[in-house]
């Protein structure tokens, strides 16, 4: 910790916190460094290093006209933190500043005369200190890269953990323009900056990425919609209105509802407005500031499904994109995440090529969030862009072997990009939404993230803004586990009134699922449920019929996936279709029991089931062998499952030692006496 002594107020300050101190700590670390500060403050006034800007506590008076913010360097390079001293040359009292090592301050000097041991020697500047910036941040502490930001707020997200922090406008060119001699890299967590200010920034050589060509375009809805319908990328159709007629004439061409926009300043849902008639055309145009905020329209869009793609791109031109996920929005907001969607990998190859092609339209490295429309016909039509890290994309944190945080700074820096996959099979991101305003919202919001203390797999990030508004995000809860149904199951019991219960909840995880088409069956069946106790793995026992009841069998076929089931063992007498049904209804590994009939020994049942058609394989044991078929069962759950599959190995050293210990007996005793012992 780097202290300075107030001797006005007799207490210090953690000029990395920028809080005080008590007065109680003074004496800890006072004479410890009164010695050395003298020293220090002498060798300040021979030497007269560079010091340009200060740090003051709140409250207290500037020295100079302008002070900027910043963080004491935290390097473990740094060797020697300078002290402010109390001096004759101090104006007054509440002037005393905590003074920067030189280096802070002077990009040159970092980069010419100190030696990094970081990931990379660049300092990125981020545009922007709110929720994203703060990631970001997290994510390059991890690395050792240093981040520093430029937002308006003294205490934005990103300025408790930020290398730096620049109080002032990011939308601001003289502001922007001094940010940037500060960096190496200049990158953004917004996109509604100063697009002219990045494009003079380039031109004398500051590295933005991505490029203010690519700003220029995102923040302008509708010239984004201009530049992907010139690339061929399938939109909504769209049309630029200036006055009520044109808007009719928009509503003429294209229907209602019509979805009218603001080009500029619009995201989480404010700048859009429905009209569903004509006569509404008026309001909804006044609820957007008039024809002046300069509007457009698109055709309405007949989703079933809003996905969005993340996808990085490299300095290299690399392109990586994250698995495709669902957002589901509430008044306009993202409100959950899942992860990956639920559609058919047509689709998903689909979204995944729409996502491609549009960031590659653009200029300049980064992560961009790809937000699209699945209609009832299966089209696939992109709504926006951002060229940033996204909501959409929160769940990487936990669930993905590369953030999108850590991949977007991998991409601006020029590091080689990170695996985009999932690391987990399924996740949902919850956003933390303002209930009510102040304390009381706040108090809402501690309640829910202390029930998700409680929620096994669960992952709270809290973004620590300091007011509290209505649908205001302040924060987001991430879930993963073994399915989508196993982290919606639990992310209802943390909804739930009573808070939930995330024991009972994972009491039903289900992951193996037992069917028969008949009660007869189970004197057999009973053996597979007997091996999947005696390795802890959860199962439901049900009856199937594929002949008297086939929409029970479609249901369930269809829904296991969802629900957790990841392998299906299923018994069958007679014809034994039920094996062979199933598995043409589920990606889901089946494994069918021949269970022996009055007639034919069950060889009817095993015939039928190896004999299934190219394109449906199910696996099969010997008749009436369902012991085999719980233990294969295990075996499959085991390949991603090392505890099951070290348990797999300890069966088989036992069953070994038994056939050993049996023929030791054998051998000692002589046949006779082990048969009548």
């Amino acid at each position: 910790m780097t202290v300075l002594p107030f001797f006005s107020d007799s207490r210090l300050v953690d000029c990395r916190s920028r809080r005080f101190l008590p007065s109680s700590v003074l004496g800890r670390h006072y004479h410890r460094a009164s010695d050395r500060m003298l020293h220090l403050h002498q060798s300040i006034l021979l030497s007269g290093p560079r010091i340009t800007h200060f740090v003051l506590p709140r409250g207290a008076t500037a020295v100079t006209d302008t002070t900027v913010r910043f963080s004491m360097e935290r390097s473990a390079c740094c060797k020697e933190k300078l002290f402010a001293s109390h001096s004759t040359h101090t104006p007054s009292s509440q002037s005393l500043a905590c003074l920067a090592s030189s280096e802070v301050h002077d990009p040159s000097t970092r980069k010419d005369d100190l030696t990094f041991h970081g990931v990379s020697e660049k300092i990125v500047g981020v545009l922007g200190g709110g929720q994203l910036g703060r990631m970001l941040c997290q994510a390059a502490s991890e690395m050792a890269i240093k981040v520093i930001v430029l937002d308006p707020l003294e205490s934005c997200p990103a300025s408790a953990i930020a290398y730096d922090h620049m109080v002032g406008s990011f939308d601001d060119s003289a502001t922007v323009e001094e940010f940037a001699k500060r960096c190496e890299i200049l990158t953004v967590e917004i996109e509604h900056v100063d697009a002219a200010t990045l494009e003079k920034l380039e031109q004398h050589g500051v590295d933005c990425q991505p490029k203010a060509s690519t700003i220029r375009i995102i923040q302008d809805k509708y010239l984004q919609k201009v530049h992907f319908s010139r690339h061929g990328i399938p939109l909504p159709e769209f049309m630029q209105i200036d006055n009520l007629e044109g808007a009719k004439r928009a509503g003429d061409q294209f229907g209602y509802p019509l979805m009218l926009k603001s080009k500029r300043l619009a995201y989480d849902g404010r700048g859009n407005a429905v009209a569903k008639t004509a006569e509404e055309l008026s309001s909804a145009v006044a609820v957007l500031g008039g024809f002046e905020r300069g509007l457009y329209v698109e055709k309405w869009a007949p989703f079933i499904k809003e996905l969005a793609v993340i996808v990085a791109r490299g300095r290299d031109n690399s392109v990586l994109c994250y698995p495709v996920v669902e957002t589901i929005h509430k008044e306009n907001i993202c409100h959950i995440v899942k992860a990956p969607a639920s559609i058919p990998w047509k689709i998903r190859k689909q979204a995944n090529d729409i996502a491609y092609d549009a960031v590659c339209s653009l200029e300049g490295a980064g992560v961009f969030a790809v937000e699209l429309f699945l209609t009832r016909d299966g089209q696939v039509l992109l709504n926006e862009v951002a060229p940033r890290p996204h909501n959409s994309g929160h769940h990487t944190i936990e669930s993905c072997y590369t953030s999108q945080y850590e991949q977007h700074l991998r991409a601006v820096i020029g590091l080689p990009l990170g695996d985009p996959s999932m690391k987990t099979p399924a996740a949902i991101m919850y956003n933390i939404l303002g209930e009510e305003e102040g304390e009381q919202g706040f108090r809402l919001a501690h309640r829910l993230i202390g029930r998700a203390l409680s929620i096994k797999g669960a992952a709270i990030h809290w973004y620590n803004k300091p007011e509290m508004r209505k649908q205001r995000k302040m924060g987001h809860i991430t879930i993963v586990g073994s399915s989508m149904g196993t982290v919606e199951a639990r992310l209802n019991a943390l909804l739930s009134e009573e808070g939930g219960d995330c024991q009972s909840t994972d009491a039903v995880q289900l992951r193996v699922g037992i069917i028969m088409g008949s009660d007869s069956d189970l004197p057999v069946m009973k053996d597979a449920a007997r091996i999947l106790d005696a390795f802890d793995v959860p199962y439901e026992v049900r009856i199937v019929s594929a002949h008297r009841t086939p929409d029970l069998m479609f249901r369930y076929a269809s829904s296991a996936k969802e629900r957790g089931v990841q392998v299906i063992i299923a018994g069958a007498g007679g014809a034994a279709h039920l094996p062979g049904m199933v598995a043409s209804l589920t990606p889901l590994p089946v494994i069918g029991v021949p269970v022996r009939a009055s007639v034919l020994d069950g060889l009817d049942s095993l015939l039928s089931i190896v004999q299934m058609p190219r394109g449906v394989p199910v696996a099969t044991v010997a008749v009436n062998n369902a012991t085999n078929a719980g233990l294969l069962a295990v075996r499959m759950l085991g390949v991603g499952d090392p505890d099951l599959l070290a348990r797999m190995s300890q069966y088989q050293e036992d069953t070994k030692e038994d056939v050993l210990t049996k023929a030791e007996k054998l051998l000692r005793e002589g046949w006779e006496s082990y048969l009548n012992p």
